[in-house]
């Protein structure tokens, strides 16, 4: 008879001991190389990725191959361990983001991101799927229609990443700014239909081709996820909130907030339309919610910004192996692809900014902002190659692309936003971010008279 339960074994002694070196080790290096690159006018995400890269298949395994097979070896079981503290760390992430909008611009403001974000999608999905044709068979795996190949480097090449992008916004002091909420909103919009664009194409590879159920069914789970948001969700959010905050048990409401958006990550997944889809839809509600003091979560931010995201970016340039660009050819195809990737997405968001009625150094900055592309572009090119789509070079290209526009992102955003004039309305969402990260009580706020520097 089968015993009436089963015991699961615990994970082994080996796995613990190389997971445990796995997190001190990346995290170390993350904040070590995180610091340096602010030092060097860089935001933090960049130092942060570089750490993974230099402990991957790029730099360790080449150097010292022994120590780089037995700390980070490639086996699937192994690997999951450690991206499902990063899966965890990029949520959490995700979701105090969301925190940060400001629903009112949203809805004053909701056109021109709107314009914005189409615009955003629109061209550079269309140069991707021209330099997709273009590229030589070697860039695509074996067995792949072209078709559906260049339409996979569109789709790639017209995402943006919320949570590189509102990292960078955090650690440049933007994201309070009327700009940066703007490419929040129209960050947000690009990747909700990216992740839709995502699973056609899916369906185009993995199936005789695409049909019209493929797009209604997924049509109509964005569609579901937009109304339980506008309606049962918001009052949910508030109400959880609120007893938190009555329940005078301290860091309950960060438990609240932490179980909410855990679960409403958990929901979008489910419905095939990525975990932080829905992290970031609930940030934006716990923010929404009337009553909820932010300085309460303040210690969750403290553990999100300093510990779990580090090691999510970190472990995302771990699979990186730039050594793949070495070959000529394929150095020079990479550049055309960066440049395309840039362009395309640059020229998107700046025309649709220009044509949503705001200033040029103002659509500079949304041009600047909607190009980062980080661990979003690599989540997409392991998706790539998951699906048959991708050789080993194609899929070091689109990281490279991920990693300089990146890269790319800060100095154009602070050489833009330093010809942008402060508004008192920024100022006072300052100061609300100010209290959402516990920094509020270290700064007063300036005098009606007193000019603030740009950010």
């Amino acid at each position: 008879m089968t015993p009436a339960t089963s015991v699961v074994a615990p994970i082994a002694h080996h796995e613990l001991l190389v997971l445990l070196l796995q997190i001190g080790v990346l995290l170390l290096a993350a904040i070590l190389l995180g610091r340096l690159a602010v030092r060097l006018g860089m935001p933090a995400i960049v130092g942060e990725l570089s750490a993974g890269v230099l402990l991957g298949p790029s730099l360790l395994a080449q150097l010292l191959p022994g120590v780089g097979t037995w700390l980070f070896p490639q086996e699937p079981g192994q690997m999951h361990l450690l991206d499902a503290l990063g899966q965890l760390g990029v949520i959490l992430l995700v979701g105090f983001t969301g925190m940060h909008v400001d629903l009112k611009l949203v809805r004053r403001q909701g056109s021109r991101a709107a314009g914005v974000s189409i615009a955003g999608l629109v061209v550079p999905l269309a140069f991707g799927i021209w330099i997709g044709l273009l590229l030589p068979d070697r860039l695509r795996a074996d067995g792949a229609d072209q078709t559906v190949f260049a339409c996979f480097v569109g789709v790639a090449m017209c995402v943006s990443a919320i949570p590189v992008i509102a990292r960078t916004l955090m650690d440049l002091r933007l994201i309070h700014r009327n700009i940066g909420q703007m490419i929040l909103v129209a960050g947000t919009v690009d990747d909700a239909v990216g992740w839709v664009l995502v699973s056609l194409v899916a369906a185009m590879a993995t199936t005789a081709g695409l049909t019209g159920g493929d797009v209604l069914t997924s049509l109509s789970h964005l569609a579901l996820v937009l109304l339980i948001v506008l309606t049962v969700g918001r009052f949910v959010v508030r109400w959880v909130m609120s007893a938190a905050l009555r329940s005078g048990v301290r860091g309950m409401p960060v438990v609240a907030a932490v179980v909410l958006v855990v679960l409403s990550a958990a929901g979008t997944q489910a419905l095939e339309l990525e975990a932080v889809f829905g992290a970031f839809l609930c940030g934006v509600l716990i923010g929404a919610a009337k009553g909820v003091d932010m300085r309460a979560l303040e210690p969750l931010n403290t553990t999100v910004v300093t510990v779990l995201a580090p090691l999510f970016f970190a472990t995302a340039g771990l699979r990186m192996d730039l050594t793949a660009l070495g070959d000529p050819d394929i150095a020079l195809w990479a550049l055309a692809v960066v440049g395309v990737a840039v362009a395309g997405k640059f020229l998107g968001a700046f025309l649709g900014g220009l044509f949503s009625g705001v200033t040029r150094w103002e659509a500079l900055a949304l041009g600047a902002g909607m190009n980062a592309r980080g661990v979003i572009e690599v989540i997409i090119a392991m998706i790539g190659v998951r699906l048959g789509l991708l050789t080993v070079e194609m899929y070091s290209i689109i990281v490279l692309v991920a990693v300089l526009t990146s890269l790319m992102a800060p100095p154009l955003l602070r050489l833009a936003m330093s010809r942008v004039e402060h508004t008192a309305e920024e100022g006072l969402r300052e100061r609300r971010v100010l209290e959402l990260s516990g920094a509020a009580e270290e700064r007063d706020p300036p005098a009606p008279d007193e000019p603030r520097s740009p950010a």
